[in-house]
């Protein structure tokens, strides 16, 4: 029998998920039930699947740690330890990175740092860490992120870090060793076939064949996307963009769930047909935070989501995908990017001594720290017209032991909160209460 407070925390979570994703749950139950699954399995897949739930919370909370500037900053809005990778930058360089921007938004600086550290917290009891050691590996993480933070202040160049083959270590580098092994021609084996010389998509059950009115409208759609690609990244050959193919598309990951996407065959760098390039066009969601905080500055300044996200990414990523782009269908935004073969996450399932752990995270804790530099009044975007390490700095000044100290003691507290949440959410989910039946 649940305690009364168990209940309404139950109900919190009902309400906050149905908040975020009714619509999206009427639009594709089974895609739903299966995110539900995923979330299901394990305390961090519940976790990485309700940013909203953690965003009700961290809203809710005191912040001594931050002032009018540095509660008003790009930042990722969905940060844990899975969300990182490596990608090949518009300079053609392999490098490791933060990735999945979908939730971006301005927000405390604090947020993120506390959003990663409760999921290192999760992690760390997950693979049967001693309390102390996730401490010390929480306390690291912040650590390295304030290192790097000085780093900036002292340097103009808020993008002159970056984690690429030559300053990489531990299993950030075997990740981009793996993705330098890749060929494209994989990815296109994968996706597609050649008949009688044309490359087209393979149909499989996550792909659907359109409509000729809804190839049209897709098809007008990436036209205008094209004019958002910056001049700086636009390849010189109209050839480059000839589309050969369009499909629908589902069967992407937790976050992702419910939301219409089409994937499109571009014939890429040459006529050659291991040159062909796969786009992915997906429907853009209302970040989580945005429900949470006074919105309405922010949301007037963008067209739609997919407008939002792609200034987002650009941002807070200093060499983003060339082909990134934005575009709307009926109204609504869109993303489109590559579907690159260069992009290999970390792989946690092998990382599990602490002196492991502590290498990776000492490089997770500057990446974020340059995601959070990179996106101020040096970047393409003037929402944030000041510099971001200059205010964290002034904000921590004098206080940085006691604020490494916040975010472990938080870490470890939100970490058993996911814990007893994801209890409740399963008993939730299996009782059809979440918004969808479990069968």
């Amino acid at each position: 029998m649940p305690t009364k407070s168990q209940e309404r925390r139950t109900q919190l979570i009902i309400d906050t998920l149905g908040n975020a994703f009714a619509p999206l749950m009427e639009a594709d139950p089974p895609a739903f039930r299966a995110k539900y699954r995923k979330m299901a399995r394990d305390p961090h897949a519940f976790f990485r699947g309700t940013a909203c739930l953690f965003d009700a919370d961290v809203t809710a909370l005191d912040d001594p740690f931050v002032d009018e500037r540095c509660s008003r900053i790009w930042i990722h809005g969905d940060l844990h330890v899975e969300n990182f990778g490596t990608y090949l930058s518009s300079e053609g360089t392999l490098v490791f990175d933060v990735n999945d921007f979908d939730e971006a938004y301005l927000g405390h600086f604090t947020w993120d740092l506390m959003r990663f550290a409760a999921s290192l917290a999760l992690t760390g009891w997950q693979k049967a860490l001693p309390e102390d050691d996730v401490r010390r590996l929480v306390a690291r993480y912040v650590r390295a992120y304030l290192q790097q933070i000085n780093h900036y202040l002292g340097t103009d160049d808020d993008t002159d870090f970056a984690l690429d083959l030559a300053t990489a270590t531990g299993p950030v580098l075997e990740a981009l060793v793996d993705a330098r092994l890749i060929r494209r021609a994989d990815l296109l084996d994968q996706l597609t076939f050649v008949d009688d010389g044309v490359r087209q998509f393979q149909v499989d059950a996550s792909v659907r064949r359109l409509s000729r009115a809804e190839h049209g409208r897709v098809r007008r759609a990436f036209d205008a996307y094209l004019d958002t690609i910056p001049d700086s990244k636009r390849f010189d050959r109209d050839l480059f963009y000839d589309v050969r193919d369009i499909v629908g598309k589902s069967g992407f990951g937790i976050g992702s769930a419910g939301l219409p996407a089409y994937n499109v065959l571009v014939e890429g760098y040459s006529q050659a047909l291991d040159n062909d390039v796969v786009l992915s066009m997906k429907q853009a969601n209302v970040p989580a935070l945005s429900r949470f905080v006074d919105s309405a500055e922010i949301d007037g300044y963008f067209q739609h989501e997919g407008q939002r996200t792609v200034v987002s990414q650009r941002a807070l990523q200093a060499h983003t995908d060339p082909l990134l782009g934005y575009t709307e269908i009926g109204g609504t935004g869109y993303v489109v990017s590559e579907i690159s073969p260069y992009e290999v996450d970390l792989d946690w399932g092998g990382i599990n001594e602490p002196e492991e752990i502590a290498e990776v995270v000492d490089q997770l804790g500057r990446a974020t720290a340059k995601i959070h530099c990179a996106s101020d009044e040096d970047s393409e975007q003037d929402l944030v017209d000041f510099q971001v390490e200059q205010a964290i700095a002034d904000c921590l000044d004098g206080r940085r032991k006691e604020f490494t100290e916040h975010v472990v003691a938080f870490a470890l507290e939100y970490a058993v909160r996911v814990r007893q949440d994801h209890a409740l959410f399963v008993d939730a989910f299996r009782e059809a209460r979440i918004g969808i039946s479990a069968t």
